[in-house]
């Protein structure tokens, strides 16, 4: 095979060894509702239809294939370990770890500072 034909296989090989494109992780950001504070939820299913968890508990979200749904702190802070840093969320079954905001679950008399760098 000649050299010319070796370089242009390259790309070739190159796409056929690239993992398919997943879906998005979930995200979370905190938003402010009619409650106080809330934490939003996004996330991707392959299915209007399917069942969406959050630590174990069924929500109700809005959109079909992208979705989300705002639940309050303090509903969270209940379904939650203490100081939890991640949210574990399940769509029909399928279990994700989406981190949360820093410092969300700190109580504000106990934070001391917060320091956030660019990187």
């Amino acid at each position: 095979m000649s050299a010319i034909a070796r370089w242009m296989l390259i790309p070739a090989f190159a796409a056929a060894a690239t993992p398919a494109i997943a879906a998005p992780e979930p995200g979370t950001r905190l938003v402010e509702c009619r409650s106080g504070d809330c934490l939003l939820v996004t996330g991707h299913r392959d299915h209007r239809g399917s069942v969406v968890a959050i630590n174990g508990h069924a929500v109700a979200v809005e959109g079909g294939r992208r979705w989300q749904a705002r639940l309050p702190v303090e509903t969270l802070r209940a379904w939650s370990a203490p100081n939890a840093r991640t949210i574990t969320i399940a769509v029909d079954g399928a279990e994700t770890e989406a981190r949360l905001p820093i410092g969300m679950f700190v109580q504000p008399e106990k934070l001391t500072m917060l320091v956030i760098r660019a990187k």
